[in-house]
């Protein structure tokens, strides 16, 4: 039981270390602006459920990238074009799903607001 706990531990200090990078904290800048702006606007149960699942998805690819970055990093201290190149895909993944999350974000808060 004991261990079972402590790997939440482990989880809470991965949460707080992505919680210093620059773009995890702008995700959270970006989530609470647009759970801000659900609330004036009245969504119903399942745009909210849409939203926090694209919110935590957001989260949790950021903080795949920023752990690709740190073992990549660690691996390849010095510059190499593979190392550059997996660094680059972990954050188009990112840049992707964030594309995606303002074309639903759209979806979901323009039809109300027009």
């Amino acid at each position: 039981m004991r261990k079972f706990f402590r790997s939440f531990t482990f989880a809470i200090t991965g949460v707080r270390s992505a919680m210093q990078e620059q773009n995890f904290r702008s995700h959270l800048l970006s989530a609470m602006i647009v759970i801000i702006a659900g609330y004036f606007t009245g969504l119903s149960r399942v745009e909210w459920l849409i939203i926090i699942i694209v919110i935590a998805l957001m989260f949790a690819l950021e903080m795949v990238n920023t752990a690709i970055e740190r073992v990549v990093d660690l691996a390849s201290p010095t510059i190499h074009p593979l190392a550059k190149q997996a660094k680059d895909i972990a954050a188009g993944a990112v840049l992707v799903f964030a594309l995606a999350s303002a074309i639903i974000g759209l979806l979901i808060f323009l039809p109300k607001w027009l």
